[in-house]
């Protein structure tokens, strides 16, 4: 049998946070294993329980949602589907830029957040028309802009031809973390392949200089 895929729920309203883990206990596949009120909770159990996806609100006291993502982005395998009430072009690119992989309105009905869990633990993105909509501006401006810091260092050595062993051992990752990243710039460049995700980055790199 499968093992479920693993959840960490992060919402500062006790309510809503109880909401997404009721929507989503009722899937066998789906195992919530923790929740978290702040985003510095979130850092710390997430450390503890090894989630496969973290299910975060944005706006949260602290370091908030966008701060807790980046700082999973740099110690954590686990990936972000970012859930909030809010339509906003800045942090649909701050959540994107700090590392989530997701970015839904808590609207979303309880089987597409399920859904969407599960495409995140796969590495494939799920966006919210209004996040796909900044996504779409921000590629046809900036190819590489919605790539994390760490993205970018995997996405420039990749180009150069290293494989995913070389790219472990240079910056110091796991194959994991770095077939992750591989995956996630795949998805987020809308390509198919490391071949065609060298071609998009080695053009953007030469526009840029």
């Amino acid at each position: 049998m499968t093992e479920p895929i693993t959840v960490l729920v992060v919402d500062d309203h006790d309510l809503l946070r109880q909401g997404v883990v009721t929507a989503l206990s009722r899937h066998d596949d789906l195992k919530v294993v923790g929740e978290a009120a702040t985003g510095e909770e979130a850092v710390t159990m997430a450390a503890e329980l090894t989630p496969t996806v973290v299910v975060m609100d944005l706006l949260m006291p602290g370091i908030g949602g966008v701060g807790a993502t980046r700082e999973l982005s740099r110690c954590s395998d686990a990936r972000v589907l970012a859930l909030t009430s809010f339509v906003d072009n800045d942090l649909v690119a701050q959540a994107l830029d700090a590392g989530a992989v997701s970015y839904l309105l808590k609207n979303v009905d309880a089987a597409d957040l399920a859904e969407a869990v599960r495409m995140t633990a796969r590495g494939r993105s799920a966006f919210a028309p209004e996040a796909t909509r900044v996504l779409s501006e921000r590629r046809t401006e900036r190819p590489l802009q919605d790539l994390t810091e760490r993205e970018r260092d995997v996405a420039m050595l990749l180009a150069n031809g290293r494989s995913n062993s070389d790219i472990a051992h240079e910056l110091s990752l796991s194959i994991f973390t770095v077939k992750n990243h591989v995956s996630q710039i795949l998805s987020k460049l809308q390509v198919k392949s490391r071949t065609q995700a060298a071609a998009v980055i080695l053009r953007a790199d030469e526009a840029r200089t």
